[in-house]
């Protein structure tokens, strides 16, 4: 997927009249073999889109658009708000994809979050990207809600950011669109949301924003502006970080050489919001600053939570942000010896690295010793079959069999394998008849080593996250 930025909608201002803007904006979405997920929400402005878009696409190929439209769950115009979006896409013959929440939802960011997940989604099977139809007015919006916030230049970028969410009419003032949408019979769905104050973005859009323009009408101006301005700086400093990024995807990113204590607080707090832009992570101020300061004054191998389900785990020089993980419920390892475990995988070692002979009452005999999984490889282990065997997360009091005929605690084996403390929340052990005998990728006791006169079952550990 390309990166846009909002350059390429600067020059459609130029264009006087506002059906050729928009017009143009939608033609330059449609070029084919570039996939193209249309966000359709039922609104005006989307609505306006999905129209100029179909009309765009002429009697041309239709199969690389896609309208994708999601139901909040919010009540029976939501409802009719996708039906609506249904119909329209098939009127100009592109397919809509639907989608609508499974458990209820409560405010804004949930609505969003559900939404933008729902449209990733799409866009990732098809390999394209999502085009939203935000207008002038919503940045000028989202400044304002930015600065209330005491955002800093990422922010205050507002949309203008570059980003891989095609933004075509982001230069076209509302009333445009509403003017547009009346000349061109397009209908929408209002949805009442918009008007209840209960929303910031509504309390802005009609309290706050009409009273700064009374006494400042140069304000919208003004206002995106300062959203340039920042983007500009935002740019900067990816440029800057870019090269200190090691490794990228969306909710992960981890950088390195960024517990420069020389630099000032500032310059800390852009590093760290431009860190987390390259996870599509984004950091609020109590965030923000909780993170400028753990990369200069954190211990090695801790962690702090971070805002939206994430933390930072800090490793020498190195910074990962990430979500925070989700300790698993125990699973019982049995036949077919296939089993999940948060983000670990078990499964029988395949044959013919462990071949297997029938006994005469078991499923798997006693191995011959060239089987044995090799003494320095704790990724894999002989677990009896006739027992009751179950993985689970490790507990603090955990303990196992050490050389001779001692106990030894779990988190000492860890510590001892440079486990980092805060890489062992939801860290597996395995647990046979009641006794620990395996902590994967870390130790095997004696018990998870073939012995003679039991039959037993390769099985080997993988990582499949982290």
């Amino acid at each position: 997927m390309s990166t846009y930025t909002a350059k390429s909608s600067v020059s459609l201002s130029s264009t006087s009249n506002a059906s050729e803007r928009i017009e143009l904006a939608a033609g330059s979405l449609v070029a084919p073999g570039s996939p193209l997920v249309l966000a359709v929400s039922g609104g005006v402005d989307s609505m306006v889109l999905l129209n100029a878009v179909g009309a765009a696409l002429g009697s041309g190929p239709r199969d690389h658009v896609v309208v994708g439209t999601f139901d909040h769950g919010t009540g029976s115009h939501a409802e009719r708000a996708v039906e609506q979006v249904r119909r329209s896409a098939d009127r100009w013959g592109v397919r809509c994809v639907a989608g609508r929440t499974q458990v209820p939802l409560f405010g804004e960011m949930a609505w969003r979050d559900a939404r933008w997940r729902f449209l990733r989604g799409i866009a990732a099977d098809m390999r394209g990207d999502v085009a939203t139809a935000h207008t002038r007015d919503d940045q000028v919006e989202t400044v304002v809600m930015r600065i209330l916030r005491g955002s800093g230049a990422r922010g205050m970028s507002g949309m203008r950011a570059q980003s891989l969410v095609r933004r075509p009419l982001i230069a076209i003032d509302r009333a445009d669109i509403v003017r547009y949408a009346v000349e061109m019979g397009v209908t929408w769905t209002d949805d009442p949301s918009n008007v209840d104050r209960r929303y910031l973005r509504n309390r802005v859009r009609l309290e706050l924003l009409p009273a700064l323009r009374r006494v400042r009408p140069a304000i919208d101006g003004e206002l995106l502006t300062i959203a340039e301005q920042a983007a500009a700086v935002r740019r900067a400093c990816i440029d800057v970080v870019r090269p200190l990024v090691r490794t990228a995807s969306h909710g992960r990113v981890v950088a390195s050489r960024v517990a420069d204590p020389t630099w000032g607080s500032d310059a800390r707090a852009l590093l760290c919001q431009t860190v987390a832009e390259f996870g599509g992570i984004t950091l609020d101020r109590r965030g923000t600053d909780r993170l400028s300061r753990f990369i200069v004054e954190g211990r090695p191998g801790s962690r702090i939570p971070l805002a939206g389900g994430f933390e930072a785990v800090l490793r020498d020089d190195t910074i990962e942000l990430r979500r925070t993980a989700v300790v698993p419920a125990p699973v019982l390892l049995r036949p077919p010896w296939d089993a999940r475990f948060g983000g670990w995988h078990f499964r029988r070692r395949a044959a013919p690295l462990c071949e297997e002979r029938a006994g005469p009452s078991t499923e798997v005999a006693e191995p011959a010793l060239h089987q044995l999984p090799p003494a320095h490889d704790p990724w894999m282990a002989w677990l009896p079959v006739d027992a009751t065997t179950e993985v689970r997360p490790w507990r603090a009091g955990d303990r196992m069999p050490s050389s001779g005929s001692g106990l030894r605690r779990v988190k000492r084996f860890l510590s001892d394998s440079r486990v980092a403390a805060a890489d062992r929340a939801g860290w597996p052990v395995v647990v046979s008849d009641g006794e620990i005998v395996w902590i994967p990728g870390v130790r095997r006791a004696a018990a998870a080593s073939a012995r003679s006169g039991r039959p037993r079952v390769c099985i080997v550990c993988e990582r499949i996250q982290g």
